[in-house]
């Protein structure tokens, strides 16, 4: 696997500089950017011009990772020839949150299956249910293939997100990216750093990713009352305090995410399911938990792909913990770095949610406020 990067920026434009053609041997370029670059055509011009027989996958996103650099405005690509891995794509438009499944399931029959390895999935990030997503592809991809990715983000305004698979960047938008072939190694891992506060609530009142009540009481009222002055800032400060839902005794807490809020029935839509009969708690950042969770995550990909440098990490992480950390948010994306060794060349972007198992083996399923990575390697 051979990968190069490049970064625009409005200061200093493309580094490295584009000259032509650089390499047509590239299969993929990976592409995140914020919301208004992406619809500027010029920057999916020059990518053209420079990898002419290459795919293009991306979306648009609340900030670019760029080796352990984050930054805001700008466009990352990473343009990646394969030994022996092949690759296809596919996306698909929705209307509404309710179509996630339905979207999910076209998507995973669109995949040839003859030696599909890993599929990564870019959704949009406002107009989706992703817990629906992750189960309308888990369900109709054979047994063995593994699922990570993460919702589009567009900084901390959730007004629009673009995703694409080989056309022009669009809205209401996913898509799939299909990795194949017996010698790409793989390794997930998706870990948070929240701590719970406040009394658990069960969810008395809620149809899929919509929220309607808490104990018999509004949820909305009740979220205001816990975020005090944060609730002017709604559905934005919502990031900084994610609702943990506990399924089950001994299950694995899910943190969900405010997308938006609905004033006329006090409703708030999350980024996942938010089931009723199911008990909810809200969470807050603890800075150094935050970053351990990034760490954690390292750790755990690491060890699943085989305890070697991997060539590739996709990091996927929430805008909520960018939020919290400000000046410190590199420090995950440096831990990361530590784990993984100087070698493995790291891209990727802040998110609006991320899908992953919880641990190898297990279905892929939507989370908040968390770190995800995905290693790839060619061996």
């Amino acid at each position: 696997m051979k990968i190069e990067q490049k970064r625009w920026t409005e200061e200093k434009g493309w580094v490295p500089e584009f000259k032509g053609i650089v390499d047509e041997a590239v299969q993929l370029v990976l592409l995140f950017s914020a919301t208004q670059l992406l619809k500027d055509l010029t920057y999916i011009h020059d990518i053209k011009t420079a990898y002419p027989k290459a795919h293009l996958f991306g979306c648009s996103t609340a900030g670019e990772i760029f080796g352990t650099q984050v930054t805001d405005n700008s466009l990352v690509i990473t343009a990646i020839r394969f030994e022996s891995t092949q690759i296809k794509g596919a996306q698909v438009k929705i209307s509404s949150s309710l179509e996630s499944l339905q979207a999910g399931e076209i998507l995973a029959r669109s995949l040839e299956k003859d030696d599909l390895v890993h599929v990564i999935v870019l959704s949009d990030g406002i107009n989706v249910n992703g817990s629906d997503l992750a189960k309308g592809l888990t369900n109709n991809l054979p047994e063995g293939v593994s699922i990570t990715g993460g919702l589009s983000g567009d900084g901390d305004r959730f007004q629009e997100t673009l995703t694409f698979w080989d056309d022009i960047p669009a809205r209401d938008t996913i898509s799939v990216l299909g990795l194949y072939g017996k010698s790409l190694k793989v390794g997930y891992s998706s870990l948070g750093g929240w701590d719970p506060f406040g009394p658990e609530r069960l969810i008395t009142r809620s149809k899929g990713n919509i929220l309607y009540e808490l104990d018999g009481k509004s949820a909305l009222e009740l979220y205001k009352k816990y975020l005090g002055e944060h609730a002017k800032n709604l559905p934005a400060s919502g990031l900084l305090f994610p609702l943990s839902l506990r399924t089950g005794e001994g299950e694995n807490g899910l943190v969900r995410t405010i997308l938006s809020i609905n004033e006329e029935d006090q409703s708030m839509m999350f980024a996942g399911d938010v089931p009723e009969g199911v008990y909810a708690r809200l969470m807050k950042a603890n800075f150094d938990r935050l970053i351990d969770g990034a760490i954690g995550a390292a750790k755990d990909s690491y060890k699943a792909i085989g305890s070697f440098s991997p060539e590739l990490a996709i990091l996927i992480s929430c805008v909520g913990r960018k939020m919290i950390l400000k000046q410190r948010t590199e420090e995950e994306v440096e831990g990361v770095r530590e784990v993984l060794g100087d070698k493995t060349v790291l891209t990727g972007f802040y998110s609006y949610g991320e899908i992953c198992p919880f641990i190898s083996g297990t279905k892929s399923e939507l989370h908040n406020q968390t770190m995800t990575i995905t290693l790839l390697s060619e061996k």
